[in-house]
């Protein structure tokens, strides 16, 4: 090692301190060196803030600069050398100064650290930037990194600031909203079981009480007789006597109440009572999961009664139910088909919500269409979740670019094919699996799919209903920056869309003994042939025998 004009080094170890230490150092016949030992301070420190110079001995002065190659901090008078010297401007790079406490050198290629990789979130040399691992990666040079990295702090530190300062999200606020609602959901569960217990309680009781007269009553007659000692009145009085004893046997007391109006009436209103207990026990047990688990656990709240279906299409043996909120199937007719819009009678929000429950015996789409191919949804966009020869699928529709969706935890999406619908528009098809104890494993297949779409956010996302309060992602896709959300309209879709015949003619036959038949678009009377869409004139629906689809 050299001490060459203004250079200074120490010699260190990274072994431990011996009880000798040996080195042996080649310098040049051209310099003037100096080699000896000195104190351990005599280096860069620093104290209140401030990097002080290493080559001030006596009266140390803040540094002005630190020499990343010499691993020096200078004041302003020993920085004169490195800015006056042409060389060492070119070859020492100079920083704000700090304190020097780690290697500045590449362990990799033994250079000098002079950049900092901000993908990395590590500082480099030149041959990393440029040959290695981070030459394709946003480098930048100290100073400015610093300066990137320290507005982006700040930035961060602002909108960390304005959230722990939000009245509406405040540790305070929260505790006490949630403790409100646990509280209430408490409070009225305690008041269902006391009065649920008040009730049992207080009518049996009274009723026992009755039956202990009894048995007052046959013992005061007992002791009367007994007493007697005249046995024309003993004998006279016995009959009585019997009477109370057989009706006090006959009493039991680990018995309800008695049969009749009164017990009929206390039991409904008990009934009443109990399933108002056991709904305000779950709403209650629900809270405190969904506290716990918000990710996995929401309230299963009923979809609101404005939404109802709009059909597209009905196969053969479909029909609605009067509130167009049920779809109803009757399979001797023909396969299950149909195309249904989910329609709302209020405006739209930011957020739309609608939860579906769906047949197992049949396929099924649900999600999201353009409006202006709802009656053929192979012409236009479509985003949704498919249940078709027992796999479970999303569905996504592109332009050029690949598909734009995301799973949940512990779910995967495998594409399987793509299926062009235009010159422009690909529909993608992919299989949503999980990993299982035996590897990959298809999803099983969701009887009730809770759907919300987040229009800011231009996203959809799918949950499988298991509970009241139990759900569980299953997707979550965004939408394409390029269709407009107003083109989009929920829709549920029956078997395979263009499945039924029009030409096959099935026949039917009601219980008042009236014949008809499927024409392809409704039932005939077979004796008049007058048409009949769904139900014969005696009033009976024709041939309809299970719910296939409903908005829960």
């Amino acid at each position: 090692m050299k001490f060459c004009s203004s250079y200074l080094f120490f010699i260190k170890s990274t072994l431990p301190v011996p009880d000798f230490k040996r080195w042996v150092i080649s310098i040049s016949k051209d310099c003037d060196w100096t080699i000896s030992l000195c104190d351990d301070t005599y280096g860069n420190y620093m104290k209140d803030g401030y990097v002080y110079g290493l080559r001030c001995q006596e009266d140390r002065k803040p540094a002005k600069k630190t020499c990343m190659k010499c691993e020096i901090s200078m004041c302003v008078q020993h920085l004169q050398a490195h800015l006056t010297t042409p060389v060492l401007l070119q070859t020492h790079p100079l920083t704000e100064p700090m304190d020097l406490c780690g290697n500045t050198k590449c362990s990799q290629h033994g250079k000098l650290l002079e950049y900092y990789c901000l993908d990395d979130m590590t500082c480099v040399c030149v041959s990393c930037a440029i040959e290695d691992q981070h030459r394709l990666h946003n480098m930048k040079t100290f100073s400015t990194a610093h300066k990137e990295l320290l507005e982006k702090l700040k930035a961060e530190q602002q909108i960390l600031q304005e959230k722990t300062d939000d009245e509406n999200v405040s540790l305070e606020k929260w505790e006490k909203s949630e403790r409100e609602k646990l509280g209430c959901c408490s409070v009225c569960l305690i008041e269902a079981v006391t009065k649920l217990r008040d009730i049992s309680l207080t009518s049996v009781q009274s009723s026992v009480s009755a039956r202990m007269v009894s048995l007052k009553t046959s013992k005061s007659s007992m002791e009367a007789a007994q007493k007697e000692k005249d046995t024309f009145r003993f004998l006279q009085m016995y009959s009585q006597v019997y009477q109370d004893v057989e009706k006090a046997k006959a009493v039991d007391l680990r018995k309800g109440l008695e049969p009749g109006s009164h017990r009929d009436k206390l039991v409904e209103e008990m009934r009443q009572n109990g399933e108002k207990m056991v709904k305000q026990a779950s709403q209650f047990w629900g809270s405190l999961l969904t506290l716990v688990d918000p990710e996995h656990h929401q309230e299963l709240v009923p979809t609101g009664s404005d939404l109802i279906f709009e059909p597209q299409s009905l196969g053969p043996g479909m029909l609605l139910s009067k509130d167009k909120r049920k779809v109803f199937h009757n399979s001797w007719l023909g396969q299950c088909c149909a195309t249904l819009l989910i329609c709302s009678t209020k405006t739209a929000s930011n957020y739309q919500r609608w939860v579906v429950s769906l047949s197992e015996e049949s396929d099924w789409m649900i999600g999201l269409c353009d409006k202006k191919c709802a009656k053929n949804l192979k012409d236009g966009a479509v985003y949704g979740l498919c249940w078709e020869d027992k796999q479970l699928s999303s569905l996504t529709t592109k332009r050029n670019e690949g598909s734009q969706s995301s799973t949940s935890q512990g779910l995967k999406v495998q594409n399987t094919g793509t299926a062009k619908t235009g010159t422009q528009l690909a529909t993608t098809s992919a299989l949503i699996t999980y990993q299982g104890e035996n590897g990959e494993e298809p999803v099983p297949q969701p009887e009730k799919v809770e759907v919300l779409w987040n229009f800011p956010a231009s996203t959809l996302s799918f949950f499988s209903r298991t509970g009241q309060h139990q759900r569980e992602e299953i997707i979550t896709m965004k939408l394409k920056a390029s269709v407009n959300n107003w083109d989009l309209v929920p829709f549920v879709q029956l078997g395979k869309q263009n499945i039924h015949s029009t030409t096959q003619q099935q026949q039917w036959k009601c219980s008042c003994g009236k014949d008809y038949y499927w024409d392809g678009n409704r039932y005939r009377d077979h004796s008049s042939g007058y048409p009949h869409q769904s139900v014969c004139s005696c009033g009976k629906a024709l041939s309809v025998t299970e719910v296939v689809c409903k908005l829960c």
